[in-house]
């Protein structure tokens, strides 16, 4: 029997690698002279949750290769067999190990929010809100907790794209010195359905069509547009979707919503309605349609490299936490129900006030143990904060809790690393799939074995522990919801009336595109008509897109009334009505060839690394490209790394370089696709001749910028802060496909 290492030819041709004669090296013995990776997690203070993942950690480098009971290994390239054709011998403990824990290495996948990518970091309370709630992390200005926030897509599979039009999670866990904290929230304030029951039936619709699974991370199909279609709480919700809020540029300018109204308690056992905001510090931003879809094949991975790579570099991405406090003063003159999932509170009625601020500064060490592992559950709540009568709440707090049970095995998965409190845990639970802990003493209460210890904590001021925020309450038992949560179409209203004209525009063009992919008729005329019933115009424009002609009736639909007496709509719904949006973290394709003017280069990479901005050089080739009087590095290629990947285009001048650049086809491409989707595109010197090659030549007067390198990086940056040229829109649509 041949236990030892055969030698290949392989083998002879990496010798010369290991600086001499052909021998037989394991290729181990390769790969320890690569140099160990840098990151910039290794910077970041540590949090009192980071302490605690230590214990957990495992670093590999510099170990010897063992079984999962400790026992060296000293081959893992050969199975045991008998001769070197012979069978393989079922004692090679070692192979059926490795090959049965890679059979068991997949779980079950989430059935919604299966897509998602996750970071550590920390809030920061900003005030004390202790005349409210008792919630520990809010009790004294600049007390630090940690976090771990996942970001995620609702309908599509763990391997679809990022890119898709499609409502977002914004889930983010605090580890409180309480226990633990989820507001397990979306970038869209209000949601599908009122009532939890109807949950199943809603995502059995968004989903892929049940005979052929397609398609996949797409809500533009027939059986999620006639739930829609028939389901008119869900509108609102739609109008979001269908929305540029739909597609955003990526999670750091996203905004986030718990949704669902809970309860802020305080020492006295007072409580007020809550709903939570996110606010990035970013700003808010987002794709355009077509270029989304671009994104989807190009670069599938578009928001999760984002996001990582705005951490790696520093550039750590940040959230302000804000509240709105709904007293019961604040209810009687809203006009509608609160607890109706399906709306949401006016900003400009009862404004979000800012309590504090989140930094997302470390990447997960292990996708797998913590960003798919880590379990949300709108149960978990800590003293300070209570549930609502939601109904979408209420069936809420069970489903989620339940399917982490089914997901991570059992009981036992708040015991899963990425899922431990920060704080002790003791209860009678015991056994079960996955019991990490060793208990002693009894598991029952009362009891005298033990003193009848762990006991109960009585509430704050006296102890710490929770109890349920009382209220009265009587009603007849039946299956039956409020009248308040019928009027269906006041709230769409209102959001289409906040947007600006090209958000309006885009919304029109969503609605249209995901109902020309529905393939029965009386499907879209159905959803048509509800759109009537909140605007005519869009509902017409929409139309029109379908061939469908409005009845007369349809168009004399009566007017919603206004929420909140709001006729012109509310400008925090809109996501370019504030201005000038933080360009920090953006990305720049500055397009390069042999050739190049090497001051006016230099110029733009120095004034976009002050505003922190990206600037990546691009060329014909990858590599060293030879400028005018020195040599730089295209990290890639201009075919390699398109416009939709980037915020803006610049290319720079040179006689050569304008001159490959002017017969280079992926050049031009650039030029026309950043065009096209809106983006700034700069000429830096002669550069603007590449102008004349194309479509827009004679079109320089079209938000373009020429110049010499100063001129154009001032003008992009200007430019950069309106997040696009929107007043191109009437050109591009002019020009050819």
């Amino acid at each position: 029997m041949n236990t030892g290492t055969k030698k290949t030819a392989l083998d002879d041709s990496i010798a010369p690698l290991l600086g001499g004669a052909a021998v037989e090296p394991h290729y181990s013995d390769l790969i320890s002279h690569v140099p160990p990776s840098k990151s910039a997690n290794s910077s970041v203070q540590a949090t009192e949750k980071s302490k605690q993942l230590d214990h957990f950690r495992v670093e590999n480098a510099g170990q010897p290769l063992t079984t999962s009971h400790g026992v060296k290994i000293a081959n893992n390239q050969q199975t045991l067999r008998v001769g070197e054709t012979g069978p393989a011998l079922m004692e090679d403990f070692h192979a059926i190990e490795k090959l049965a824990a890679f059979d068991r290495e997949r779980i079950p996948e989430r059935v919604v929010h299966a897509r998602g990518s996750g970071a550590h970091g920390y809030f920061e309370c900003y005030k004390s809100m202790k005349h409210v709630t008792k919630l520990s992390f809010l009790q004294n200005p600049g007390d630090k907790i940690p976090v771990f926030v996942r970001f995620s897509t609702v309908q599509g599979f763990r391997g679809s794209p990022d890119t898709v039009r499609d409502v977002r999670g914004f889930a983010t866990k605090f580890y409180t010195e309480e226990g633990n904290f989820d507001i397990v929230g979306n970038s869209i304030p209000v949601f599908f359905i009122q009532d939890a029951i109807k949950f199943p039936d809603f995502v059995h619709a968004v989903k892929p069509e049940p005979h052929n699974e397609v398609p996949q991370g797409q809500s533009a199909h027939d059986t999620f547009w006639d739930f829609i279609s028939l389901q008119p709480e869900s509108l609102h919700t739609v109008f979001w979707a269908m929305s540029d809020r739909g597609i955003p540029r990526s999670y750091r300018t996203m905004e986030g919503f718990s949704v669902n109204t809970y309860k802020l308690v305080n020492d006295q056992d007072k409580a007020v309605h809550v709903k939570f905001h996110w606010k990035p510090v970013q700003g808010k931003a987002s794709l355009i349609w077509d270029e989304a879809q671009l994104i989807t094949g190009r670069d599938p991975d578009f928001h999760r490299k984002d996001l990582w790579d705005s951490i790696e570099a520093g550039l750590f991405p940040q959230f302000e936490f804000g509240v709105q406090i709904v007293t019961e003063e604040d209810e009687r003159r809203l006009g509608f129900d609160i607890l109706d999932a399906t709306k949401l509170i006016p900003e400009s009625v009862i404004p979000v006030e800012i309590v504090g601020k989140m930094t997302l500064n470390r990447n997960p060490d292990n996708f797998f143990a913590e960003t798919e592992q880590i379990a949300f559950c709108p149960a978990n709540i800590v003293p300070g904060v209570d549930f609502s009568n939601d109904p979408l709440l209420q069936g809420r707090t069970f489903s989620y809790t339940d399917t982490q049970r089914h997901r991570l095995g059992g009981p036992n998965f708040t015991e899963i690393p990425i899922n431990r409190p920060v704080v002790p845990v003791h209860h009678h639970q015991r056994d079960g799939m996955h019991q990490m802990n060793i208990v002693k003493g009894p598991n029952y209460e009362p009891n005298s074995m033990a003193g009848n210890w762990p006991r109960e904590t009585p509430p704050k001021p006296h102890g710490g522990g929770f109890h349920s925020h009382a209220m009265m309450l009587a009603g007849m038992k039946n299956r039956h919801h409020s009248p308040s949560f019928d009027e269906h179409f006041s709230q769409p209203r209102l959001y289409y009336l906040s947007l600006t004209d090209f958000e309006k525009e885009n919304m029109r063009s969503g609605f249209s595109f995901e109902l020309g992919k529905v393939q029965k008729t009386h499907i879209r005329q159905r959803v048509v008509d509800l759109l009537a019933r909140v605007d005519t115009d869009l509902a017409i424009a929409v139309a029109a897109s379908l061939s469908i002609e409005l009845t007369d009736s349809q168009k004399n639909y009566p007017v919603p009334d206004p929420v909140c007496g709001l006729t012109k709509g509310d400008p925090a719904l809109s996501l370019y009505s504030s201005g000038d949006v933080p360009i920090a973290g953006r990305r720049v394709n500055v397009i390069v060839s042999d050739g190049a003017c090497a001051d006016s280069l230099k110029t733009v990479e120095e004034a976009l690394k002050k505003e922190h901005i990206t600037a990546d050089i691009i060329a014909p080739r990858v590599g060293t490209i030879h400028t005018s009087s020195g040599t730089t590095t295209a990290s890639d290629s201009i075919c390699g790394r398109p416009s939709v990947l980037a915020d803006a285009v610049v290319f720079i001048g040179g006689d050569q370089s304008t001159k490959t650049l002017k017969v280079n086809g992926d050049a031009k491409h650039q030029l026309m696709e950043g065009f096209k989707h809106l983006k700034p595109v700069c000429f830096v010197g002669n550069a603007v001749e590449i102008l004349d090659e194309t479509d827009l030549k004679g079109k320089r007067d079209e938000g373009l910028i020429v110049g010499d390198a100063a001129t154009v990086v001032e003008q992009l940056i200007n430019v950069m802060k309106k997040h696009r040229v929107w007043d191109r829109t009437p050109l591009v649509k002019t020009l050819p496909a």
